[in-house]
């Protein structure tokens, strides 16, 4: 593995040309090649414990994309024109409580733990969910686990950035429409996952019309 050398001019070009693209050019197609780079570095992200709560559909079935118009208010223009489009789903409950299956295959299974590390990263695991973060619904349970995502979905719009590619965050849609699609339609369990994003990729149609505008660098970082 050799150590990364990017120079850090170029990682802050790609950060400014990066935006959230309201339009794309319906004419450019992204390979399999460069999605599947971006998707692998959602599989390379972070995670709380390393367990991985996530799941990302790629709609490129045109039939689905319409069917998403109604319920994704943010997303019509995109589904029309962006090369590839990502929901990014969350595991609910039943697969990140302390006790769950999921977390024990990956113990076992993903990470082959030995015996006596998976008890004492199981304590960890519920001692944390318990105490510390006071995980005790069903609904902080699946915020935790979508928090995680953004990890994601941050790392894949950045490495998109970097290689020349254009991305949109997408939360305007209604959530529990949106399940129901994803139940009824996408085939998805959505006792066991729920939407968290969405996110189109692809190459902007014009350059946006306004720089990018950030607060004063010294404004949110604090020194002590």
């Amino acid at each position: 593995m050799n150590t990364p050398n990017i120079a850090q001019e170029d990682i802050l070009n790609a950060f400014n040309y990066r935006h959230a693209t309201k339009e794309f050019d319906a004419t450019k197609t992204l390979t399999d090649e460069q999605i599947n780079f971006i998707l692998k570095t959602a599989n390379l992200s972070p995670s709380s414990f390393g367990f991985e709560p996530w799941h990302f559909i790629v709609v490129q079935d045109k039939d689905l994309r319409e069917l998403l118009k109604p319920v994704a208010w943010g997303a019509p223009v995109k589904l029309d024109t962006a090369s590839h489009f990502i929901l990014g789903l969350a595991m609910k409950a039943p697969m990140v409580k302390h006790n769950a299956e999921y977390i024990e295959y990956m113990m076992k299974d993903v990470k082959q733990m030995p015996e006596d590390v998976v008890e004492m990263y199981s304590k960890f695991y519920r001692e944390f969910q318990e105490r510390d973060f006071n995980l005790d619904s069903d609904k902080k349970l699946f915020d935790w686990s979508s928090k995680q995502t953004y990890i994601a979905l941050g790392n894949m719009m950045t490495a998109a950035a970097l290689t020349g590619i254009d991305s949109c965050p997408i939360e305007g849609f209604h959530i529990e429409e949106t399940e129901a699609l994803l139940r009824d339609k996408f085939e998805v369990d959505t006792d066991k996952y729920g939407i968290s994003f969405m996110a189109a990729f692809g190459y902007r149609k014009a350059d946006p019309e306004f720089p990018k505008s950030r607060r004063a660098f010294e404004d949110i970082v604090t020194w002590k």
